[in-house]
């Protein structure tokens, strides 16, 4: 019997040791996740219990989501951007004084984010990749370059009263059999933002990429070892550049999504954005050091964080620095945890 019980729990560390880096971060994000957000919905009860407070959650978070997914990328390959924060804003800014004073229609607007977008993507992307230059100090620099044009285009915070954008801001996408009824009995639809829809169109997107596609591999490759990769006949500066590039193209696509949810535009939009989705991304298992990371895994950080602070909200503790120590916490949690299965891989 004890020989069974022996084999049996072989086996299963057997299994455990036979996943990736890759997948084993990605199953334990999955699973504190849920055991959070179930944890949530037992002991604080109320909202938590309602479908709508997942989809606010994705709703509060689709633009981190892009974010995210920019910075995990950029992170695999063994880089960091510490700008998309500040792009978020000055995409922001640009398409609401578009909008609102100048009578622009939103189509022209989208285009101005994409540009904005892949304009920080290309050049930080080119100084990084092709000159040699440490992609945290460019992207610092390109950090305080979009705050300074966020407030030189427009230094006052305003709302957007353009009405085709106001129209695209309010579209609900209804889930349907997921509504609840409120205290009067009338019955209220569960929906998400059209923002969450093109959100979860860029994991999906992203997630081909990495798991299918030689590019994807080549991320992992760069990221894992550049001597190697170079070995292999992999252009190291070419995906380097790309990487910088599509991180850009998704603030921009990320800025958007940001203006669309809050619609308006402020030099003080999306401040420390660039820190929650490093932070996501790090929870969703991707390592600074380059060469592991997984986009699913970077929705459930995102999801994971923002549950977290929902629950410190709920428990009445919704002052700035509390939500400072618990994103602390949950940060070094998951940094532990990376740095005991990586030495457990090690060992064995």
């Amino acid at each position: 019997m004890s020989n069974n019980k022996t084999k049996a729990s072989g086996s299963f560390m057997d299994k455990i040791n036979n996943l990736t880096d890759t997948n084993l971060l990605l199953m334990i994000t999955i699973v504190i996740f849920f055991i959070m957000y179930i944890a949530a919905m037992i002991f604080q009860g109320g909202g938590f219990r309602k479908p709508q407070a997942f989809f606010d959650l994705l709703n509060a978070n689709g633009a981190l989501i892009v974010l995210a997914c920019g910075l995990s990328l950029v992170m695999i390959t063994g880089g960091i951007d510490i700008s998309v924060g500040g792009v978020t804003a000055l995409v922001s800014m640009c398409c609401a004084v578009y909008l609102d004073h100048m009578g622009g229609n939103v189509f022209v607007s989208i285009l101005i984010a994409l540009a904005i977008g892949l304009a920080f993507g290309a050049f930080q992307g080119f100084l990084v990749a092709y000159l040699d230059i440490q992609p945290f100090i460019v992207t610092l620099a390109g950090m305080f370059f979009a705050r300074g044009m966020t407030t030189i285009v427009n230094n006052k915070p305003f709302n957007v009263a353009n009405e085709d954008f106001s129209k695209l801001k309010m579209t609900r996408v209804i889930v349907p059999f997921m509504g609840s009824t409120n205290r009067k009995g009338d019955y209220i639809d569960a929906y998400i933002e059209i923002g969450v829809i093109v959100a979860l169109l860029v994991v999906v997107a992203m997630f081909c990429i990495l798991r299918w596609t030689k590019l994807g591999r080549s991320f992992y490759a760069v990221g894992g070892n550049r001597q190697s990769a170079l070995m292999l006949g992999i252009n190291v500066k070419r995906t380097r550049f790309l990487s910088h590039l599509i991180c850009g193209l998704l603030a921009g696509i990320g800025g958007y999504i940001y203006f669309l949810h809050v619609g308006s535009g402020s030099p003080s939009h999306a401040m420390g954005a660039e820190m929650d989705a490093i932070a996501s991304s790090i929870i969703g298992g991707t390592m600074l050091t380059g060469g592991v990371g997984n986009i699913a895994g970077t929705l459930f950080g995102v999801m994971s964080l923002g549950t977290i602070l929902k629950i410190v909200a709920a428990a009445g503790l919704g002052e700035a620095w509390w939500v400072g120590i618990t994103r602390a916490l949950m940060l070094c949690l998951f940094l532990v945890i990376q740095s005991v299965i990586m030495s457990r891989k090690k060992k064995v």
